[in-house]
């Protein structure tokens, strides 16, 4: 059986550094939970040090500016990485003047920023898709068939800023570029992904919290795809957020805690294995 705890406070002593996700964990999209931004100002008063890595489709400035603005405040982490960031910053090395075609909302406009990209409206022009998510909140994969099955004919690779298949924002559901991605691939096309669960994201982690010993950190989710399967295959600890993107799966109660022969079986059928499991973020 898993080991569940109330709180980090159990088990806050086992490390020196945390990985911690945003969306479900600190947030739910619209505003930061108290509680859990109480537990990593604790943290941080004991000389832990915090990395946000969330899979947002958008640069680590503007997640840390979005995070300010939802009541996460800078102080509370050492650093801040994103998916976006990642994809950035391989999309800086390799622009060479080709033609990109932006899947994805106004919101993630910035990912456009300082590229030397050709961006194109017409998807028949383009060398490249990035995607970083659905235009509207409603949309499901399928919505995106006609557009990108040609694309997928011509052999057009996709970048996908976020590899999340949904995220729940203020209670409600939305898919997210990795369910777009994912369906792109069935139509035959390729795809390249950044963020977790995929290893470059964890190298440039850990390039941050240099000095430390894996053994003594630790990432914080609430997805056992992303969060927790990316944790084990980069060789640390996973706590999983019980409350978070997968409670309805679990039947977690008001709290957030989920039954342990619940969580376990979850965790037998996605093939993962959390260190622990926690209801929510909290001290």
């Amino acid at each position: 059986m898993i080991p569940m705890h109330d709180g980090l406070a159990a088990v806050a002593g086992q490390y020196d550094a945390y990985i911690v996700d945003l969306w479900g964990v600190m947030h739910d999209g619209v505003r930061a939970f108290p509680a859990a931004v109480a537990c990593l100002e604790q943290l941080h008063g004991q000389g832990k040090h915090i990395l946000i890595l969330s899979n947002a489709p958008r640069r680590a400035a503007e997640v840390t500016a979005r995070n300010a603005e939802i009541g996460l405040p800078a102080r509370v982490c050492d650093f801040v990485m994103s998916s976006g960031e990642e994809a950035w910053q391989l999309m800086a090395r390799q622009a060479a003047g080709q033609r990109c075609y932006h899947l994805g909302p106004e919101r993630d406009l910035g990912m456009r920023e300082g590229l030397a990209y050709e961006f194109v409206d017409d998807m028949a022009a383009a060398d490249l898709i990035l995607n970083t998510g659905a235009l509207w909140d409603t949309d499901t994969a399928e919505s995106y068939d006609a557009l990108l099955r040609p694309a997928a004919a011509r052999g057009v690779p996709m970048i996908c800023a976020n590899p999340d298949l949904e995220v729940i924002r203020g209670g409600k559901r939305e898919i997210c570029a990795g369910a777009i991605a994912a369906r792109y691939e069935v139509l035959g096309g390729a795809v390249r992904y950044h963020g977790k669960p995929h290893p470059g994201i964890y190298r440039t982690c850990f390039d941050l919290l240099d000095g430390i010993d894996r053994p003594r950190i630790a990432a914080i989710g609430d997805s056992l795809r992303t969060d927790i399967a990316g944790a084990v295959a980069a060789g640390i600890d996973g706590l999983f957020v019980t409350g978070g993107l997968q409670g309805e799966e679990l039947g977690v109660d008001a709290q957030g805690k989920a039954d342990p022969a619940r969580l376990a079986a979850l965790c037998d059928a996605a093939g993962v294995q959390p260190t622990a499991a926690l209801p929510v973020l909290r001290w």
